[in-house]
């Protein structure tokens, strides 16, 4: 997968914003923690409203499929209490996840400020960007909660994240892993990176095949699976834009 910059397409050189997704955006796909995720959240499922995990892991999916989050779908449908599901989905093994000093000087070395947007929690991507040794280089996390439950990929989350931290987004960056995430900041005139594992492979256990639609699309301006590597060809874009 190539990492060069295409400046003809979407120049980073007026970027002062940078957004990053956290599952399997900061830290590499191929690990283990989002199937941990995944299945406490149809394990709680399946608890909660008394259901085998089977039929528990299709409302899942359908849930996320149409409302953006499976904790969404649940909430509107069935009243759930949005705080123990969290803390259930997010209380995973994080052994298997090492410190990344790369990808931390490479976040340094980029202008502007870095923000973390994530549909999970703060206490879980608090707990990933320790474990990575990254935290201090973003200004803030913003969660599921601050978005008022109103998850990516609706416009409507965009907007209230853009607006509370006074995001102008064609001077902003956003990277995702998902191809639906991007539409939006694309269309907001926000540049786009999307974060693949090495080969564009897809793991059953990791995610769903329709999720991946439209990694071909025109909203995808860079494709990525390296992103220390792709970071740094930014930099060095930008630093010869400086000269």
């Amino acid at each position: 997968m190539p990492h060069a910059i295409d400046t003809a397409s979407a120049s980073f050189s007026d970027v002062d914003t940078w957004v990053f997704d956290l599952d399997n955006t900061l830290y590499p796909p191929g690990l283990d923690l989002w199937r941990q995720i995944d299945m406490r959240m149809r394990s709680y499922i399946a608890d909660y409203l008394g259901l085998s995990l089977d039929d528990a892991f299709a409302l899942q999916k359908g849930y996320y499929r149409k409302y953006g989050t499976s904790l969404r779908g649940l909430m509107i449908e069935h009243g759930m209490d949005p705080d123990p599901f969290l803390a259930n989905a997010h209380n995973i093994d994080l052994s298997e996840l090492s410190p990344s000093p790369e990808l931390g000087a490479a976040l340094g070395a980029l202008p502007g400020r870095k923000l973390v947007y994530t549909n999970g929690s703060r206490a879980h991507a608090a707990a990933i960007l320790d474990k990575l040794g990254i935290s201090d280089h973003f200004a803030d996390v913003h969660d599921i909660v601050a978005s008022e439950f109103h998850p990516k990929p609706q416009e409507t989350a965009y907007r209230h994240f853009l607006g509370l931290y006074g995001v102008e987004p064609t001077r902003a960056a956003m990277f995702e892993d998902l191809a639906r995430n991007l539409e939006v900041p694309h269309a907001l005139g926000m540049r786009t990176v999307l974060v693949v594992p090495p080969g564009l492979a897809v793991s059953p256990a990791d995610r769903e095949a329709w999720e991946h639609d439209g990694r071909d699309g025109q909203h995808i301006q860079h494709v990525t699976d390296d992103l220390p590597a792709f970071l740094r060809a930014v930099r060095g874009v930008i630093g010869r834009g400086e000269r």
